[in-house]
């Protein structure tokens, strides 16, 4: 069969087209998490969306809304406990263990079928519908619009929160929101991959694109571009090998691009950090 024979069939069309947009936001949101350096941020708030799921099979039938609502409950409680860098991953580590007991109590309460509530877990790629399509749609262009509204400001404060606040940028309530944006983002990449591989798709393509280039602008197409060649690439495979989950070659593609950056980054990026440019660009906004 292979994948000419697959892409004939719905669900493999909504497949494709729910990683492409999975993939934009994790492209564009990747860079501010790793220079925010929030990765832990990610996987505590995938993971807890698992608790979410579970409480929203159990209260009205719906995983994903209730994976969502979990995330940013998560998020809300980060921003709370963790508002200094020096606090923010030992707060995500108290909430993730509180986190995950929960969710395992919850589960306990549920009689239906578990695999709705590990889905959130591992993905379930070929079960989106039209319907979700149009949702992941939605939430793609809102986390465009967050990104693009709050840009410049949002890297200023990334780089340097200390100078950001005394030139005026509000840091609290942007990292507050940015926040929000993350747990949005890292419930809709859940559909795809997974909660526990979701990091695959935010932080893999960004660490590889900042490993090529010194500018920001730059750095956010590249890991707009990996992320979602690394969706799609990897649906792909999955459809001309059958036995392998598509979340393994999505990965393997994702790590691959990463691995590819490091060789040929030294020979690409001028001799100058990201941070730098960032740093240059941000401040041309407040002068």
């Amino acid at each position: 069969m292979g994948i000419s024979y697959y892409l004939q069939f719905p669900f493999a069309q909504h497949a494709l087209e729910a990683a492409f947009l999975v993939g934009l936001s994790c492209g564009l949101i990747g860079p501010f998490v790793i220079t925010r350096n929030m990765s832990f941020a990610v996987h505590g708030t995938s993971e807890l969306a698992f608790t979410g799921a579970v409480a929203g099979l159990i209260v009205a039938s719906n995983p994903l809304a209730g994976a969502l609502v979990g995330a940013v409950v998560v998020a809300t409680l980060i921003g709370l406990f963790g508002q200094r860098a020096g606090e923010r991953d030992s707060s995500i580590g108290v909430i993730l263990a509180a986190g995950l007991g929960l969710g395992v109590l919850l589960l306990g309460y549920y009689h239906g079928y578990a695999s709705e509530a590990l889905n959130i877990l591992f993905g379930n790629i070929f079960g989106i519908s039209s319907g979700q399509i149009l949702v992941l749609a939605v939430i793609a262009v809102a986390i465009a619009l967050a990104l693009a509204a709050a840009w410049r400001p949002l890297l200023f404060a990334s780089v340097d929160p200390d100078v950001a606040t005394a030139r005026g940028v509000r840091v609290g309530l942007l990292g507050v929101l940015f926040l929000y944006v993350l747990a949005i983002t890292v419930t809709e990449a859940a559909q795809i991959v997974g909660t526990l591989l979701v990091l695959s798709l935010v932080i893999t393509p960004a660490a590889a694109a900042q490993r090529l280039s010194a500018s920001p602008l730059v750095v956010s197409a590249l890991s707009v571009a990996m992320a979602v060649a690394a969706a799609d690439g990897g649906l792909l495979l999955s459809f001309e090998f059958t036995s392998v989950e598509p979340s393994v070659p999505i990965v393997a593609i994702s790590f691959g691009l990463y691995v590819l950056a490091r060789v040929l980054g030294p020979a690409l990026q001028p001799p100058r950090r990201v941070q730098e440019s960032v740093i240059e660009l941000a401040e041309l906004e407040h002068d």
